[in-house]
């Protein structure tokens, strides 16, 4: 038997990316799981194939909005948010409302169902970093009024009243600051540098870098992701962990190297490096380790396989 058997789950975002992965990795351990989104940025095909499931549930809903689940609950874990530039950007004000409203109707109900709370926060609180890599402890270098504060500070926020409902309410919290992740159902228009370069690769289009493509990043694979945050969701941990994969690359090395894996014939183009884009971007995952005994796993390249492959079904290019 898994180890949340008899358990009740509720994953807020269960339609996205990484909430409709989690969803299948809760039931996988046996827990109930209730699923809410409102399909802004999520996709009902996510977690198609786990309806009919006895142990799933889905429910349409804006977590903005009061949140009622009838039933007892142990876990929730509060993933709804716009995650990409391409989303957030044109879903501001949606944006600010979740991470700031939705994580407080979210506490509100693990209050309510005396449930441990697990907040999705992001990198992103980071900002562009002038400390590397970026250790827990690092408070930030964000533009509050840039057009990435919305998502920055939303999760800033959302941090900030999660600590809130542990000191003052006694809430059970865990917060996963997730860094760079990619895998399988991200969407062909995410926005984002792997989901942009591998249809742009597998169309034969130009990739698109921006700047000089020097600037870097970690990418985790999602399989390594859920299990860390799994790790975290049923540890003791009050207090920030990062989580993703230490090996940093360029934006240029990874999009050669997608050009390369796909087989493409693209060439590569050059744009404008978007306003207040981070230059570097790494975890220190010391504590992960320490205290989760977790740290990524699965090579680049084979991640990238993967999620090659799931594009090419997703696009229609496999007869």
């Amino acid at each position: 038997m898994g180890k949340l058997f008899d358990k009740y789950a509720v994953v807020t975002g269960g339609a996205g990316f990484l909430g409709s992965h989690l969803c299948d990795r809760l039931i996988g351990e046996g827990a109930h799981v209730t699923a809410i989104d409102n399909l802004i940025t999520g996709d009902m095909r996510n977690i198609a194939h786990l309806v009919g499931n006895d142990h799933f549930r889905f429910v349409k809903h804006d977590v903005t909005e009061y949140i009622f689940v009838d039933g007892p609950v142990d876990y929730i874990l509060h993933f709804a948010s716009p995650a990409s530039p391409i989303d957030y950007l044109k879903l501001p004000i949606q944006t600010l409302k979740v991470g700031s409203l939705g994580t407080h109707k979210a506490l509100g109900l693990a209050k309510n169902k005396n449930a441990r709370f697990l907040l999705a926060s992001t990198s992103e609180i980071y900002g562009d970093p002038l400390i590397h890599p970026q250790p827990e402890t690092y408070w930030g270098n964000v533009n509050p009024v840039g057009l990435r504060g919305v998502y920055d500070e939303a999760k800033r926020f959302a941090e900030a009243m999660t600590m809130a409902y542990q000191r003052y309410h006694a809430v059970q919290t865990r917060i996963v600051r997730i860094f760079n992740t990619y895998g399988p159902r991200m969407r062909i228009n995410d926005g984002r540098a792997i989901p942009a370069f591998i249809s742009q690769a597998l169309r034969g289009e130009d990739v698109t870098v921006f700047g000089s493509g020097k600037q870097t990043r970690s990418v985790c694979y999602v399989d390594d992701l859920i299990e860390g945050i799994f790790r975290l969701l049923l540890s003791d941990i009050g207090d920030p962990v990062n989580i993703g994969n230490q090996s940093e690359i360029s934006m240029l090395d990874l999009a050669k190297e997608v050009i390369q894996l796909t087989g493409s014939n693209s060439k590569l183009v050059f744009k404008e490096l978007p306003e207040d884009d981070p230059k570097v971007r790494q975890p220190e995952t010391t504590r992960a380790k320490k205290l989760l005994d977790w740290e990524a796993r699965v090579d680049r390249k084979d991640g990238l396989r993967n999620t090659i492959a799931y594009f090419r079904t997703a696009m229609g290019l496999q007869g």
